[in-house]
């Protein structure tokens, strides 16, 4: 007997459920909505324009707090947000209990990275709205390349996310490990302040974890650069080698 096959509907339903849930928990749109938002005013009403021209001839809010915005919404989101939600639907019996229906728990992990990805895209497009008509900020020179990266620094984080989810035994423990792992590559990779501050071994490291490479090579981006390969290649390898350590390990029971 071949496999049964869900038809495309229940995929979209058990989308839809996730997002209503997701929109309910109001507290938990604070992060993909309002983080983003408040980190453009700050940095924004902070800025005079005057003497911060560096990359190129960018503003700092130009070429370096929006791409460190994106890249923190993301690496969030993808980190602490959505292994959490996974880690206690493996926890409450969710997940065992779709493995004896038609229905695959493979399909929760669908939803949640599609309903996780839509709060990210409303997120970052809030911020650059409020950047753009708040405070001038300009698009990336690089357009293109900039959705490129964006996309490839969104696997890395979501593959790293799902090694969290996989590894972490309560919904409490994953967003610990998430909270642990973001700040880590955040503290190294230019998220508090330019790398130069940290000591040279350390700034080299925290370039090429997934915060620092996402942030050079969106960076790169805005003041219209071609990103490094050697950021790009980082970022691929995180996604590769996380995503298949998530598939090793991920427990549904």
């Amino acid at each position: 007997m071949s496999e049964y096959r869900l038809p495309p509907r229940a995929w979209a339903l058990l989308t839809w459920t996730e997002g209503k849930l997701v929109v309910r928990d109001t507290a938990g749109l604070i992060v993909p909505l309002g983080l983003p938002v408040l980190i453009m005013v700050m940095n924004g009403a902070g800025s005079d324009g005057e003497g911060s021209e560096h990359f190129r001839g960018l503003p700092a809010l130009d070429a370096y707090v929006v791409p460190m915005t994106l890249v923190m919404v993301v690496a969030l989101i993808g980190i602490v947000n959505m292994p959490a939600a996974l880690a206690a639907y493996r926890r409450t019996g969710v997940l065992r209990r779709l493995s004896v229906t038609p229905a695959h728990p493979a399909l929760v992990l669908v939803a949640q990275v599609v309903v996780s990805l839509a709060q990210t895209l409303v997120g970052v497009a809030l911020a650059l709205l409020v950047a753009r008509l708040g405070f001038q900020v300009s698009m990336p020179r690089g357009a293109l390349s900039a959705i490129g990266v964006f996309a490839l620094v969104t696997v890395a984080m979501y593959a790293l996310g799902m090694v969290v989810a996989a590894l972490a035994p309560t919904p409490n423990s994953a967003v610990a490990v998430g909270l642990v792992l973001f700040f880590a590559t955040m503290a190294v990779g230019g998220g508090f302040g330019p790398r130069e501050n940290l000591p040279d071994w350390l700034s080299r490291i925290g370039e090429y974890l997934p915060y620092g490479a996402g942030l050079e090579a969106l960076s790169a981006c805005w003041t219209g650069v071609p990103p490094g390969a050697a950021h790009l290649g980082a970022l691929a390898a995180t996604a590769v080698l996380a995503a298949a350590v998530a598939a090793r390990t991920f427990r549904w029971n």
